[in-house]
């Protein structure tokens, strides 16, 4: 009888040796005359275990890593096919207690299901949420994401629920939905794992959208560094469409939606939702004034809905199990869970997905277990490059849209990068104005100059005396102010929030010649 045992097919683990380990087991087992299975899975989000393989036993899959093509022969040999005791297992994979201990609404089939097969994905609940919304009206569909809480997990966090009701409310021969998937933001990688690991539910959340608000046609916009998704994602729609899942008759209803896949064009400003519209109709990806907003005029100047991967992905889970049942997680405005990826100077870098309302404390000591370095945590910066730099003195912050906006931070798309206490947060602030320099569209002065000037005035900080380095952190704050107040987007209105918190947090570091406090 065959067996069937789990490979990832994620990057991050193919990166580490996912391929050939399974080449290793398929030859291995070959050489034994085993009958065995290999599926290639999403990854689990254990990224410090992987490649991470599971084996397919009576009580349930049994995990073993991080596997190396070398180990192989030594798991056949502790017969690991049944579930042997070896150094690499981890015993059954849903009792690991990092994954246990996880609320997984949005990631619930990654890494448990084959990414690239229907069957699978409808086995695991798949296509119930699109089942639900076929049987409702428009209007029900948009007013039970309103009432589930969901806000758009694509870092301004604006109500899912209120951008749909203004498009479908919009009257127009031809309407859009958009994925922004070019996850662009340092430490994030959670769009990446959907679209890798359960590319399907992207697919629902979308027709679903289109339904809500009478949308035929969508497109996926991704990012050009994801060439695994982009395949994933094409397999996925060719089979949503042969199934009658896609295209003009969705699942009977005489409803249409077709949907495409386009490669985005490499530069960070077009995760900028007008910027990534330009881009999409073959322009620079240059910043859109606003009003008109793109839910009234986006994509060639049609009403458009425009979430990122996340907020789409999740939309199938509140129309199967109801927004009730999705509101109940969370915390004040914050609903839901959120798919937080912990990365930078961590022991045990990974994707968490929980509900609103754990602190940054709890998510870095004890999922991420503190720092690889095993030095004290001095600063965390969430929500990407423009997001601020959080001191130590704060990580008892609960996880939550209002809370952080209070510390001046921002939860953005849920990127988690930690820093131990050797960082020269004078360098990093530099880093901040330098990248959003070299990224900008160069549309608005602010932005244009106000960042390029910024990159000037803290290398003079570092370098200068006493009394010139005060003169010039005034000029700093100034600029920071106007940057803040006059950029069009959020790239050069958000830059020097981590340029700010730098300053007011880690104010030795420019004092001397950039040194930390460690140092």
């Amino acid at each position: 009888m065959s067996i069937t045992v789990y490979v990832p097919r994620d990057a991050s683990a193919l990166s580490l040796g996912a391929d050939a380990v399974a080449k290793a087991i398929e030859a291995e087992a070959a050489c034994r005359n085993l009958d065995v299975r290999i599926v290639r899975n999403g990854s689990r989000g254990v990224y410090w275990l992987e490649p991470m393989v599971e084996v397919e036993t009576p009580a349930g899959r049994v995990a073993y890593g991080p596997v190396q093509p070398t180990d192989v022969m030594g798991l056949f040999d502790a017969d690991f096919l049944h579930g042997g005791v070896d150094v690499l297992n981890l015993g059954l994979t849903d009792e690991i207690p990092w994954l246990k201990s996880q609320q997984r609404l949005t990631f619930a089939r990654v890494g448990v299901v084959d990414p690239r097969n229907l069957d699978d994905y409808l086995a695991h609940d798949g296509y119930r949420g699109l089942a639900a919304a076929l049987k409702m009206e428009p209007s029900a569909i948009v007013q039970a994401v309103t009432d589930s809480g969901l806000r758009g997990r694509g870092g301004a966090a604006f109500p899912a629920g209120i951008k749909w009701k203004t498009c479908m409310d919009a009257a127009a021969d031809q309407k859009y939905i958009v994925c922004n998937a070019d996850e662009g933001d340092s430490g994030t990688f959670s769009d990446r794992m959907i679209m890798e690991g359960d590319p399907f539910v992207l697919i629902e959340g979308m027709t679903i959208a289109g339904l809500a608000v009478g949308a035929t046609r969508g497109y996926i916009y991704l990012r050009i560094e994801y060439p695994h998704a982009q395949r994933a994602l094409e397999a996925a729609i060719e089979a949503a469409t042969a199934r009658g899942y896609l295209g003009d008759n969705v699942c009977g209803s005489g409803k249409a939606f077709h949907l495409e896949v386009r490669m985005a064009a490499g530069a960070y400003i077009c995760g900028e939702e007008t910027s990534l519209l330009e881009s999409l109709e073959g322009k620079r990806g240059q910043v859109r004034f606003k009003p008109p907003l793109p839910a009234i005029q986006g994509l060639f100047g049609k009403p458009t809905v425009i979430n990122n991967v996340i907020t789409l992905a999740t939309v199938p889970v509140i129309l199967d199990r109801g927004a009730a049942f999705y509101r109940d997680y969370g915390m004040g405005k914050s609903r839901g869970t959120l798919p937080l990826q912990l990365a930078g100077n961590v022991k045990r870098p990974g994707l968490v997905e929980r509900a609103f309302g754990l602190t940054l404390r709890e998510l870095i000591e004890q999922y991420g277990g503190g720092t690889a370095s095993g030095r004290p945590v001095r600063a965390v910066q969430v929500g990407g490059p423009l997001g601020a730099y959080i001191p130590a003195s704060q990580l008892d912050t609960p996880i939550d849209y209002e809370a952080f906006a209070a510390i001046g931070g921002m939860v953005g798309h849920g990127g988690v990068v930690v820093f131990d206490d050797t960082v020269d947060m004078a360098a990093q602030a530099r880093f901040a104005m330098e990248f959003c320099a070299i990224e900008s569209c160069g549309k608005c002065t602010p932005c244009r100059i106000g960042s390029t000037r910024g990159v000037e005035v803290i290398d003079r900080i570092v370098a200068g005396d006493a009394a010139e380095k005060a003169r010039n952190e005034a000029v700093l704050r100034d600029l920071c102010q106007t940057m803040v107040a006059g950029s069009l987007c959020a790239l050069g209105g958000m830059a020097p929030f981590p340029v700010l918190s730098a300053l007011e947090h880690f104010h030795e570091d420019f004092e001397g010649a950039g040194q930390s406090a460690a140092s």
